[in-house]
């Protein structure tokens, strides 16, 4: 049997333990708290749910092999951060607007010049359809004969006059009218090889002007999407 002075012992260590335990709560829960607060003057910690640079938006639609700017002349630029693939994307998407709203395909090859065989065969044909004069000897004959007679009265001959005067007429007319036949058949010529280049040129300023359009209504699209087109 324990003593009574043992028994007293006891119960005053208990009801002490049981008055202190509320005060050792509240000094354990104080200094947990303070070992999870960051000591004054200390550095701060990055967090770990800092803001991250947005990731470009990805395409919207298959993306293309070729860009479409480039295969018309023409640089496009991203004004909105736009990926390379989305840029592609837009290029054909407008490359297509484009095409239906002018009606010009940028496909269609471009007026070639004409090569040297083609002008000197338009200056062939034409010189072979100049028209030619005719009669120039027959005219010459009578009219160096008339001469001829003339000079062969005064002479006391004038049936030879005539007919020296005849045959030198009759030379001198046909060369006249070679001569006018040469000069025919080169300006014909000479005409038809201008008209060859003249219609090129026109050729290619149509085709020209189309472009322009094309490129107009391409860029403007482009524009539209954030692209600065030059």
């Amino acid at each position: 049997m324990p003593t009574p002075s043992i028994v007293k012992a006891f119960r005053a260590a208990t009801l002490f333990c049981v008055a202190t335990l509320p005060l050792c709560s509240v000094g354990c829960g104080k200094k947990s708290q303070s070992d999870t607060q960051t000591p004054a003057g200390a550095p701060a910690q990055p967090s770990s749910t800092s803001a991250q640079p947005a990731a470009p938006a990805a395409p919207t639609g298959p993306v293309p092999s070729f860009s479409a700017a480039n295969k018309v002349g023409l640089y496009a630029y991203p004004g909105k951060g736009q990926s390379h693939d989305q840029q592609l994307i837009d290029e054909s998407g407008c490359y297509n607007s484009a095409q239906q709203q002018t009606g010009v395909s940028p496909d269609t090859p471009a007026p070639q010049p004409p090569s040297s065989a083609d002008v000197q065969a338009a200056q062939s044909q034409a010189a072979d359809a100049a028209p030619e004069q005719k009669g120039g000897r027959a005219k010459g004959a009578a009219r160096g004969a008339a001469k001829g007679a003339v000079v062969g009265g005064i002479v006391g001959d004038a049936g030879k006059g005539a007919a020296v005067g005849a045959t030198v007429g009759t030379v001198r007319g046909g060369r006249q009218q070679g001569q006018a036949n040469a000069a025919a058949k080169d300006q014909a010529s000479a005409q038809a090889g201008t008209q060859v280049q003249q219609q090129y040129q026109s050729q290619k300023a149509a085709y020209d002007e189309q472009m322009n359009t094309f490129k107009r209504a391409f860029s403007a699209c482009m524009d539209a999407r954030g692209y600065s087109v030059k």
